[in-house]
């Protein structure tokens, strides 16, 4: 090898350790479902046990209540997860194969679609059309997929692991209110479990502003208003039955 070859620049290559906009995207996505799946989890569960616990003192009905709603909800989350991922990527998957195949019966055609597109980002006619002929002819299906589709081949969502991330983030929003109305005295459960709820949609109203980029104040006071709001109905409502039934 000369010197001249040794010097001569090659293709660019990303940096691994940068977060690059298909990559960073797919994670805010997977950190903004984790931090909405803990605060449904947060929500519903602060709402049945203190609603149960409005109706009855009694530790044992109460976290019985509550188990099972964590159960059920997560249950619920991992399975609205599956068929909504599952939908995504079966319609993926078709517009993938459609891509193929019109690139396999109509080349000329996805070429001039092709450079059509590049132009109308802003691109000479010429420079469109070379830029065009050079991916088609470095990778064509991948090209096509990417300007057209907006979709990596490689990257589909796996509709298992979307699942488990809601069936996980539901089931760890949903430990807090458990402990927070266990742990205490009877006398301090309900005050202290609106405490650490509270606070709780607090932090998750300000982390999910955060990743989407939107003011904090507005996301965290709508998340504390309506945990709030959703406590203190059920509570009542606890009352009301529990008033009702004698207990």
């Amino acid at each position: 090898m000369s010197a001249s070859d040794a010097s001569a620049p090659g293709p660019p290559r990303l940096h691994e350790d940068e977060p690059h906009r298909g990559r960073l995207s797919a994670r805010l996505n997977w950190l903004r479902a984790g931090v909405l799946g803990a605060n449904d989890g947060i929500v519903s569960t602060a709402g049945l046990v203190v609603g149960v616990a409005g109706a009855t003192t009694a530790r044992a009905p109460i976290l019985t209540a509550g188990v099972a709603g964590l159960v059920a909800g997560a249950v619920s989350m991992a399975l609205g997860e599956y068929v909504s991922v599952s939908s995504q990527r079966d319609t993926e998957r078709s517009l993938l194969a459609k891509e193929r195949m019109e690139l396999e019966q109509f080349p000329d055609e996805e070429l001039d679609e092709l450079a059509a597109m590049y132009q109308a980002k802003g691109l000479s006619e010429a420079t469109a059309r070379t830029v065009a002929e050079e991916l088609t002819a470095n990778d064509a299906f991948a090209a096509h997929v990417d300007i057209e589709l907006g979709i990596d081949p490689d990257a589909l969502i796996n509709p298992w692991h979307a699942a488990g991330a809601s069936a996980i983030a539901f089931t760890l929003g949903s430990l807090l209110p458990l402990a927070a109305i266990s742990l205490p005295p009877t006398g301090a459960r309900v005050a202290v479990t609106f405490a650490a709820v509270l606070l709780a949609l607090a932090v998750t109203g300000a982390v999910s502003a955060g990743l989407g980029g939107a003011r904090r104040g507005p996301a965290v006071a709508r998340l504390v208003t309506g945990g709030a709001l959703a406590m203190v109905v059920t509570y009542a409502i606890g009352q009301l039955v529990g008033s009702a039934i004698g207990t």
